[in-house]
This record gives C-alpha cells, sequence and structure tokens, in this order.
C-alpha cells in the first residue's frame, strides 16, 4: 500500500509526496510540520534549506514551497532515496536529493552553500537498531560544521531526549513539545 502526504502551505500547497517504508524511516507528523512552517516561514526567504535523514524530502519540499531559494535532502536508504529523488523532480529542479549519510555529506555541502543555510535534522530514534548513540553523534557532527555558513539548526527528535541549551556557538531559543516527538530550535 503506497502513503501520501501534502505539501500544507505556499505556492505547492496539495501537491503530494510519496512517503517511504514506515519500517525504514518516519514521517513527520502533519501538527510538527506546521508548528515548524508557522515559526520559520518568515526565515525561508532566500535560504537554502538542507535536511539531514530526508526520508520523503516532505520537509524538504514544504520549506521551497514556502520561499527557500533552493531545498536539498539527504537520505541514505537506497529506497527511500528513489522516493526523495521522485518527490523533488516532480516539484521543482531548484530540489536536490542526495543519496547518502548524512553526517559523511554534511560539511562538505554546508561549507560550499553561497547562502545562509537553515539545517532541519530529523535522525531516526525509534525506528532501526543500533541507533542508540544517533543523538551523541548528530550533535558531535553539528560542532564540526562551518557556523559561519548556518543560521538556523532544528532538530526533530524524540521528546525522551534532552538537548543541552547551547550546541557549539548555536544557543537553543525554542522546544515545542508534540507527545513523542519534540522540536528544538537553535540559532
Amino acid at each position: 500500500m503506497r502513503l501520501f502526504a501534502t505539501i500544507s502551505t505556499g505556492k505547492f500547497k496539495g501537491k503530494k509526496i510519496e512517503l517511504p517504508s514506515l519500517k525504514t524511516t518516519r514521517s513527520t507528523k502533519s501538527i510538527v510540520k506546521g508548528s515548524f512552517f508557522d515559526t520559520v516561514r518568515d526565515e525561508l526567504y532566500g535560504k537554502v534549506f538542507i535536511e539531514g535523514f530526508g526520508g520523503s524530502a516532505l520537509m524538504a519540499c514544504e520549506a521551497f514551497s514556502n520561499g527557500a531559494k533552493n531545498a536539498i535532502a539527504i537520505e541514505i536508504d537506497k529506497d527511500a532515496f528513489k522516493l526523495t529523488s521522485k518527490n523533488m523532480a516532480s516539484i521543482d529542479k531548484n530540489l536536490k536529493a542526495i543519496h547518502g549519510d548524512s553526517f559523511a555529506l554534511l560539511p562538505a555541502i554546508i561549507a560550499s552553500a553561497s547562502e545562509p543555510v537553515m539545517l532541519y535534522l530529523d535522525p531516526p530514534f525509534d525506528i532501526r537498531n543500533g541507533f542508540g548513540d544517533i543523538y551523541k553523534k548528530t550533535v558531535k557532527m553539528v560542532e564540526s560544521l562551518d557556523e559561519s555558513k548556518i543560521f538556523m539548526i532544528i532538530f526533530e527528535h524524540s521528546s525522551q531526549i534532552k538537548f543541552d541549551e547551547k550546541i557549539s556557538n548555536f544557543t537553543m531559543f525554542k522546544s515545542k513539545k508534540f507527545g513523542a516527538t519534540t522540536l528544538s530550535y537553535y540559532s
């Protein structure tokens, strides 16, 4: 059975995005997505939106629909990446899907960005075995990034996890809980 999500706002409102298997990815809930874009919509215009651990690329597509100059989604799962590519290609050439490991690819992608980056990180937190240290690894990766290129970092994470108020030179300015999922915003 094929599953779909819908772009909720912006110039591509109503466009359907196919979701990969829920056995290998976890789709962002509509309430989380809505709250996120209500918070950052005014900040998106003319920026690069990068979605690490991209899954279907729904967040990147929605960001582009809401004014991001371009958007990138990185996904390591081969089958999910096929859908990510298909979803992005069906919308616009300024959307880019990249197959690979977000930990390995993000530093170079951010270093090469010519516009300020909004970085959305949604690592798998309740799907795959062997991901017990995913948040430590994600924070360590963020600490290694070129901070001068990033104006905001958002983590979508398990509500059981509490992030520090500061990560490198970024300071948390908002955290919002949605049951088992929390969004933590840093600038």
